[in-house]
């Protein structure tokens, strides 16, 4: 038998699950994120992961001398080549199995929302990010480096620009909008002038300014235009993505599965789902679309399964497996 460890390292949270070859979960660990460019460094995020893969093994009962054979890492911030080599080699040199693959955590999610051979992934949850595949063995992938590489989107911009429309309804550079109070209110302070100045001042607050993506997504709910607009202006995004890389793939004719996954649409607004849904029924009319259900990390199993030649009755045991 076999021993697989699979890492799905994100901007907000890290899973880490220890398999065998038969799908069977033996451990499960969960901490911190793991993106080497928000982490605080390479050796912060190794140090995280390191952590949480001896959590797992302790929680499947193995011993010292127990060997892995796979280690199947899929982390955010994986973004250009040079990452790449640099996440591998500091995964191999951790010495966690005797073999290790690493890549984009957005792999794992595609696999883990679908088999269909001609699928994209969005994933919307600190930050954003796209990865497609198509049944010849064509890939697409986008650099996601932020502002600098087109992106927009996920909490990480969401949170500071509802600040940005409430701050400016505050002073009168912009339309009135309920995330004035709403802000105010989430912070326990009186206006969002003393939440912009708190965040300026204190990196503690500036750091929970993705909190506030919730908040916009409740003001919206409740008919406010300008939270509206950029709830509507989320939904462009993640369907610009996903129509980009089907082109790109040659797909905009052909059935297709799009899955959506992170935080941010796994919540699945109202509003944010139509508007994905009516830009890709005019765009991409045979995709279909669908949010991803298991937890990333199990795309991550699933694909070191693979590696590993598991039989098929693998895949079906390690869906059973629900996160806690």
């Amino acid at each position: 038998m076999s021993l697989l460890i699979a890492v799905d390292g994100g901007n907000s949270k890290t899973d880490v699950l220890l398999c065998d070859d038969t799908g069977a979960v033996l451990g499960h660990a969960r901490g911190p994120g793991s993106n080497h460019q928000t982490a605080g460094g390479l050796d912060v995020a190794m140090h995280r992961l390191d952590t949480l893969v001896a959590s797992a093994r302790a929680a499947a009962g193995l011993s010292a001398d127990d060997r892995i054979a796979l280690v199947a890492a899929y982390l955010a911030g994986a973004d250009l080549p040079v990452e790449l080599t640099m996440l591998h080699d500091a995964v191999t040199a951790a010495g966690w199995a005797d073999k290790s693959m690493v890549d984009n955590d957005t792999l794992a999610l595609l696999r883990a929302g679908t088999e269909a051979p001609d699928a994209v992934a969005v994933v919307c949850g600190a930050g954003i990010n796209c990865v497609g595949r198509a049944a010849d063995g064509r890939t697409v992938r986008f650099p996601a480096l932020g502002t600098i590489t087109g992106d927009w989107g996920g909490g990480d911009d969401l949170g500071p620009i509802a600040l940005w429309h409430a701050s400016r309804a505050e002073d009168g550079r912009g339309p009135a909008t309920a995330l004035t109070g709403a802000i105010a209110d989430h912070f326990g302070l009186s206006t969002a002038a003393e939440v912009a100045a708190a965040a300026h001042l204190e990196p503690a607050v500036a750091a929970r300014l993705g909190e506030l993506a919730p908040v916009l997504f409740h003001v919206a709910r409740e008919g406010d235009e300008v939270a509206r607009s950029v709830v509507e202006q989320q939904g462009e995004e993640v369907a610009l993505l996903a129509i980009a890389a089907l082109r790109r793939l040659g797909l905009v004719a052909s059935p297709a599965t799009v899955v959506l996954g992170g935080g941010v649409l796994r919540g699945r607004d109202p509003l944010l789902h139509s508007t994905i849904r009516d830009r890709l029924a005019a765009a991409v009319p045979l995709a279909e679309i669908t949010v991803a259900t298991d937890p990333p990390v199990v795309g991550a199993a699933l694909l070191g399964l693979s590696a590993l030649g598991a039989a098929p009755g693998a895949e079906r045991r390690l869906r059973t497996w629900s996160s806690p």
